[in-house]
């Protein structure tokens, strides 16, 4: 998915294009205007263009999924792509493990390739490994750096509209899981993130509006509650928890609507991370 980013979408493409795997790339432009559409007609006729004519969030990236025709999808954003030879273990990886619905990659970052510390946390899940899949569980990924099978991904309904952007993985993994499909880090499967300009505008809001969000629409009341209470005492001193809030309590509504708690088995691994300060 990409908006206003052209410079730096066309060097994910040609990052992509010289992948060995070859892979179809399928590109999900938010409405840009700066000329990013024309730019990929224009350098990369091979590339699937999708134009929805507005910012659909992180749906976008169901879209693709919905217009890809190969078993298996690997994502990135408009400013990360794939180490050669990574989307071919990933493939025999998911081939393996039927079971398997989504790789969490180790993530290099930046022009040193520095390793990101999400990389350690889900390297030491205390979800343990399971007998069945090829790496530690875990219930968070980067979604820069995923590769996920395409039924799995379509069956747990992609990522949730209520959230938009920002920490939206995480209800994605619940789902995932809730549905019986594995989620794990696999170290050997690596993605390179190159972000640059620094944090986006509003997305620590965002997180923290989101975190409680996905507790109000996947874990018990008591938890929602919980977490609703501890935004609202951070909003008395922290702008960002102020308009996390104020956002929160906009779409409140439509979360409860859809909301669907997870299985026994599931929420207790929920609660284990949570109880162990993971993130995984």
């Amino acid at each position: 998915m990409t908006q206003d980013r052209r410079e730096q979408l066309l060097r994910t493409l040609e990052r992509l294009a010289a992948l060995p795997e070859r892979p179809p790339v399928i590109v999900v432009d938010h409405a840009s205007t700066d000329g990013t559409a024309e730019a990929v007609r224009r350098l990369h006729p091979d590339v699937t263009l999708l134009t929805p004519g507005r910012n659909l969030g992180a749906v976008g990236r169901t879209l693709g999924v919905r217009h890809a025709r190969t078993p298996y999808v690997a994502f990135s954003d408009d400013d990360s792509w794939w180490e050669p030879g990574a989307l071919t273990r990933a493939a025999d990886l998911l081939d393996e493990h039927p079971r398997l619905g989504l790789i969490a990659a180790r993530i290099r970052v930046g022009p040193d390739g520095a390793p990101d510390p999400l990389n350690g946390m889900l390297a030491t899940s205390p979800l343990g490994r399971a007998p069945d899949l090829p790496g530690p569980q875990v219930l968070g990924f980067l979604a820069c750096a995923a590769v996920a099978r395409r039924t799995a991904y379509l069956e747990a309904g992609g990522y949730h509209p209520v959230l938009f952007f920002g920490g939206e993985e995480t209800c994605l993994a619940y789902d995932l899981a809730a549905r019986g499909w594995g989620v794990c880090h696999c170290p050997d499967v690596v993605a390179v993130h190159m972000p640059t300009g620094g944090v986006r505008r509003g997305r620590p809001a965002r997180q923290l509006r989101n975190a409680v969000l996905t507790a109000w629409l996947r874990r018990p009341l008591p938890v929602a509650l919980r977490h609703t209470r501890e935004l609202a005492a951070d909003a008395r001193r922290d702008p960002q928890a102020r308009a996390a809030l104020r956002e929160l309590l906009g779409r409140l509504p439509a979360a409860l609507r859809a909301r669907r708690p997870l299985p026994s088995a599931v929420e207790a691994a929920a609660r284990r991370l949570e109880l162990e300060g993971a993130v995984a």
